[in-house]
């Protein structure tokens, strides 16, 4: 079984891309609980990359599709909203679910390539997680997931004979539960 860790990157001022101290400081508490991992992988945004090393990793490779969300998924989104929702919006079959299906297929690449019994560690985005986690088990009881992802929040995704098998749920202490932007 190999496992990818997705997390959502850690709190910034925007516009800015770049990481608060509290940004620093909330990623290294989400890092004090994962890892090891084989290989660390974020979008090319500054925040994601500077939410892994505050995790206190290296990043090994950078991907322009972990932080390009189109303009017709965003209005789409409704973002931040439950899985549930999520789901209910991806079932419509319009540009949402064609990019939950983009993300699925990344991140099965990405499982793929690691050795057995590896895990991969992913920085990414609000709303790349919600509707890439939904499209890697569509079956799954969606409204058991909770609502929109963090800062520094994820999944945890289960890779095994050729496909996801399970979905765990990353939540950060409720008092460091922030979803803006």
């Amino acid at each position: 079984m190999r496992i990818l860790e997705i997390r959502r990157h850690s709190m910034r001022h925007k516009p800015g891309s770049h990481l608060t101290p509290a940004g620093v400081t909330l990623a290294a508490l989400a890092g004090r609980d994962s890892g090891p991992f084989h290989q660390v992988i974020t979008s090319t945004l500054p925040r994601a990359g500077e939410t892994a090393v505050a995790m206190g990793q290296n990043v090994d490779r950078m991907i322009e599709a972990l932080g390009n969300l189109p303009g017709d998924v965003f209005a789409g989104l409704q973002w931040p909203a439950p899985f549930a929702k999520v789901a209910q919006i991806v079932a419509r079959q319009g540009a949402c679910a064609r990019f939950a299906a983009q993300q699925a297929q990344l991140w099965a690449e990405i499982a793929e390539q690691l050795p057995v019994s590896q895990r991969a560690l992913i920085i990414t985005h609000g709303g790349f997680i919600e509707l890439g986690a939904i499209g890697c088990l569509p079956g799954a009881d969606h409204s058991t997931w909770g609502g929109a992802i963090g800062y520094c929040e994820g999944v945890r995704l289960s890779w095994d004979a050729g496909g996801f098998t399970r979905c765990e749920m990353l939540r950060m202490p409720q008092a460091h539960r922030l979803i803006e932007n």
